[in-house]
């Protein structure tokens, strides 16, 4: 982090804020890039400080996102993910339907706490139908795990990173205080705004080939010569 760090005070190192702008506007252009080719973007923070940011400007932007544990093999192992995914989808059945009556009040339980549990771990990737081209990670030194099974799959990492983290394990760091909520709420904000911006794009671009797609061919100005001048 030494090409990150401003000055230090005592144990406090001070991070350099033109870095951080850097960071933040290298990430914003290839976030938005990323939207706009339609590809998804896992967000990952799991820490208190982060939880809430992360799953609010996730759901804002529509990408799925890790707010409360991570799975060991949510990317390396995403075919049994997907099937939990399944299960969820299933006991919600069950439980909006009248066929959780038919169980017994032991059966009722254990489904509740079954789905209670899987709710809570795997709602937020609901949306991922496949693997994401890029995640966004809130602390890279608490989020390890994650990283490390993007970095196995080739998933570029973009990630907010504080004086103790390694820059090294992720491939867009945006040096910056990932321990302060508030800081948190400013960077998750501006990225997902990118996002945002990024799928609109994506939105005009697919509006414009659909409008060129529906209007009548042209006549070649070769034919519509020749058709004059036999009528002439």
């Amino acid at each position: 982090m030494r090409p990150y760090i401003y000055a230090r005070k005592n144990t406090i190192h001070i991070i350099d804020v033109r870095e951080t702008i850097r960071g933040l506007l290298r990430a914003k252009k290839y976030l938005a890039d990323v939207a706009a080719r339609g590809s998804l973007i896992l967000w990952v923070g799991t820490k208190r400080q982060a939880a809430e940011s992360v799953e609010r400007e996730a759901s804002r932007c529509g990408m799925p996102f890790v707010a409360e544990r991570w799975l060991g093999g949510t990317l390396t192992n995403f075919r049994t993910i997907r099937d939990r995914l399944s299960r969820l989808e299933e006991l919600e059945g069950i439980r909006q339907s009248d066929a959780l009556n038919s169980y017994s009040k032991k059966a009722q339980a254990s489904l509740n706490r079954e789905y209670k549990k899987m709710y809570r771990n795997l709602n937020g990737m609901r949306t991922m139908n496949r693997l994401p081209e890029c995640m966004v990670v809130i602390d890279p030194k608490k989020e390890k795990n994650a990283v490390k099974e993007a970095r196995k799959l080739g998933i570029a990492v973009v990630s907010l990173i504080d004086t103790d983290c390694d820059p090294d394990t992720v491939d867009l760091p945006i040096p910056g205080n990932d321990d302060s909520m508030r800081s948190i709420e400013m960077i998750t904000k501006i990225l997902a705004d990118a996002i945002v911006a990024g799928k609109t794009q994506q939105a005009m671009q697919q509006q414009a080939a659909s409008e060129g797609s529906d209007k009548p061919a042209e006549a070649p100005a070769e034919a519509v010569a020749a058709g004059e001048a036999s009528e002439g």
